[in-house]
């Protein structure tokens, strides 16, 4: 423990020190480190689809840097500082786990799912809703998911895997029938769902597993590109094209 905290707070110092005299940390605000937290978060998102341990410390000890920022902005307004929101999460922690810190039993993870659920609700700070928690800014793949896990919490899903695949089924079909544009966008936004759905249910995260295809996608299309000799892609012809894409597919991990 005493090596974590002599490292923390070798940060703080550092941080006191930046803001004190760097010309460009003392010009930042909250809004002006918000898009760079957000690439630092996707990232640390990367690393993590990757596995990467280097990767993931260093990208771990950004988003810690950019926290300790926001406590220092903060606490120079006479808002909060570090400690503060240190506590607070620390508080948080145990007022939702009451099956450590109390004498509430839960058995298993859903159990513990839904009682954080019901204390984050009833604890209320503005957030009067069950969805309000969810961020507007989530990626909407994410916040799809979200949703449906935390509605699930409270009862709200299906009964069974068959029937959530009965329901993307249902979807295919009336994507299928739209006749217009709109109704196109629509119906393609209710199957979207519906298949997020069926995968929470199968334990797959959606936005890891489209991720997962975007890497594969590129790979393989990188090694048609290095592969077209030199007229490059455009003087290919699509039979061509395929018939080296199958060679990539040979080479995946």
């Amino acid at each position: 423990m005493e090596k974590q905290l002599t490292a923390f707070e070798r940060l703080l110092t550092i941080m006191d020190e930046l803001r004190e005299q760097c010309p460009w940390d003392r010009k930042q605000t909250f809004l002006s480190l918000r898009k760079l937290t957000i690439e630092e978060t996707y990232e640390l998102a990367d690393e993590l689809l990757k596995e990467d341990l280097e990767g993931i410390k260093e990208e771990v000890g950004d988003l810690l840097l950019h926290m300790v920022f926001y406590a220092k902005i903060a606490s120079e307004q006479g808002a909060w500082d570090i400690a503060d929101a240190l506590n607070s999460v620390c508080d948080k922690l145990v007022e939702r786990h009451p099956h450590i810190y109390g004498d509430v039993v839960a058995e298993d993870e859903e159990a513990v799912k839904q009682n954080w659920e019901k204390i984050k609700l009833a604890a209320g700070k503005g957030k009067k809703t069950v969805l309000s928690g969810v961020p507007t800014a989530l990626p909407a793949m994410v916040k799809a998911m979200r949703m449906q896990e935390k509605t699930a919490q409270f009862g709200f899903d299906w009964d069974n895997v068959d029937q959530v695949w009965e329901k993307v089924n249902e979807e295919i079909q009336e994507f299928r029938e739209a006749d217009n544009e709109r109704d196109q966008e629509a119906e393609f936004g209710d199957l979207l769902f519906s298949l997020i759905n069926y995968a929470r249910w199968k334990g797959i995260d959606p936005e890891t597993a489209l991720e997962r295809t975007n890497l594969k996608f590129r790979n393989r299309f990188e090694y048609v590109e290095q592969a077209a000799g030199p007229g490059g892609l455009s003087e290919m012809a699509l039979a061509d094209m395929e018939l080296l894409w199958q060679q990539a597919k040979k080479t995946d991990a």
